[in-house]
């Protein structure tokens, strides 16, 4: 087995894919082909793990510019952390041994909308399975609501956005023993992101 990649150089790594991506020199089509393929048959060792929005605008291979193998995804509306999600970070660190995983967020987000509305307008959806979506977004905004943010909603928004990807942090840090240990023993890092639709890059929270 390969040595991990560290939570350092896993970093740089999104980070340069990133500027790749915003800046119009994407290399990974060429990666893409009948070769690579084959070679993933012999198992994987993605340098990250991304657990982000389910948003169609937000794929994360494409805005990092990586290729096959490259990162373990994890999408789900929100990017709330619920039980399946924590059991999947701590399937890849135990046994892919990545060392970085990255909650990403992203401007425009619609479940954070929905969560916005169902606080301040009392519109809730009539899908209990979409509720428990919003519940988990809920105390990540609730608190803004005491604050002038509930009179502009383009900045509540915003603020709601990277308050969600912490709180997911948070959960994901503090949430489950197997992460708190490999954060402890064994380099793991666990920071926050928030993609911008309007101009393709992507901001890290807490980075290193």
């Amino acid at each position: 087995m390969n040595s991990p990649v560290s939570a350092s150089t896993a970093l740089a790594r999104l980070r340069d894919g990133n500027h790749r991506f915003t800046t119009h020199q994407t290399a990974t089509n060429a990666q893409l082909n009948h070769h690579q393929r084959l070679e993933q048959l012999a198992g994987q060792m993605p340098f990250a793990v991304i657990l982000g929005c389910s948003d169609a605008r937000v794929p994360a291979e494409i805005i990092f510019d990586q290729g096959l193998g490259d990162l373990f995804v994890i999408r789900v509306a929100g990017n709330i952390v619920a039980p399946s999600q924590v059991g999947s970070v701590e399937f890849a660190v135990s046994r892919y041994h990545t060392r970085l995983v990255v909650v990403l967020g992203h401007s425009h987000c619609g479940a954070v909308t929905a969560t916005i509305e169902s606080l301040l307008d009392g519109e809730d959806s009539e899908s209990r399975n979409i509720a428990s979506i919003v519940d988990r977004v809920k105390p990540a905004v609730a608190g803004f609501l005491d604050t002038d943010l509930r009179h502009d909603r383009l900045a509540l928004h915003r603020a709601a956005v990277r308050a969600n990807v912490r709180a997911s942090v948070d959960h994901l840090r503090h949430g489950s023993a197997m992460i708190e240990a490999f954060i402890v023993d064994h380099g793991l890092q666990v920071i926050g992101a928030e993609y911008a639709l309007e101009t393709g890059a992507v901001n890290f929270f807490d980075a290193f």
